[in-house]
């Protein structure tokens, strides 16, 4: 048998086995998106028409699964947050990255829970996390220059926000889907520069943020 007729054989097994595969990316991207990132990967597994064992040969840990079905949205995520940085108002950006982080998050409960944690033991996911806390410094940073924000709030400031307007997404996803953009403004005008005033706490350190980030993790 030649080479060629070796490569003929393999051919078909090779698409049979993307294809089971797209399944399970799809399967988990619906379910992710309508259950959280805590999701039954059995129900997963069914959707797709394949065994668990499948599932699990071709994702070794949830975290592989939910890296794959949110790939697409992630890329779309950072693309918008440079969008963000781009453009010419330093407000009009910053509005602009929570606007977009928060319609991104209301539309799947997944991406919701994987903005809101840290896993720390998946230098990928790091990675990812700290390109989007960056993100959240400049597009801040950038108002607060421009005399815009208030020069008080932090990057955890913001985190926090994702927090609360997370809950509220759940809360609300099938009674008032919008609602979260009523809260959002509501803090946007609280962030504005000429709305400030002293507040008794001091914001979150960065060792305080990343150690809540992980604990929400580990307590789901």
């Amino acid at each position: 048998m030649s080479h060629s007729d070796v490569e003929q054989m393999r051919m078909p097994r090779r698409r049979d086995t993307q294809e089971r595969r797209d399944k399970m990316i799809a399967a988990a991207q619906r379910e992710f998106a309508a259950r959280g990132a805590d999701a039954s990967l059995e129900k997963i597994a069914r959707d797709a028409g394949v065994a668990i064992g499948t599932l699990y040969r071709h994702f070794p840990t949830r975290l592989d699964l939910l890296m794959a079905a949110f790939k697409p949205r992630l890329q779309e995520f950072l693309d918008r947050a440079n969008r963000a940085l781009a453009m010419d108002d330093p407000w009009d950006g910053f509005v602009y990255y929570l606007e977009n982080l928060f319609s991104m998050q209301a539309g799947d409960r997944g991406f919701n829970d994987f903005l809101s944690r840290r896993f720390p033991h998946n230098p990928e996911t790091e990675c990812i996390h700290d390109q989007m806390c960056q993100h959240i410094e400049d597009v801040l940073a950038r108002a607060q220059q421009a005399g815009k924000a208030r020069p008080d709030i932090t990057q955890a400031d913001i985190v926090n926000l994702i927090w609360s307007l997370g809950r509220i997404v759940d809360a609300t996803s099938t009674t008032a889907p919008k609602a979260w953009r009523r809260y959002l403004h509501l803090m946007l005008d609280a962030y504005r520069a000429e709305r400030a005033h002293s507040l008794p706490e001091p914001p979150m350190t960065t060792e305080q943020l990343y150690d809540a980030m992980v604990h929400l993790n580990e307590t789901q």
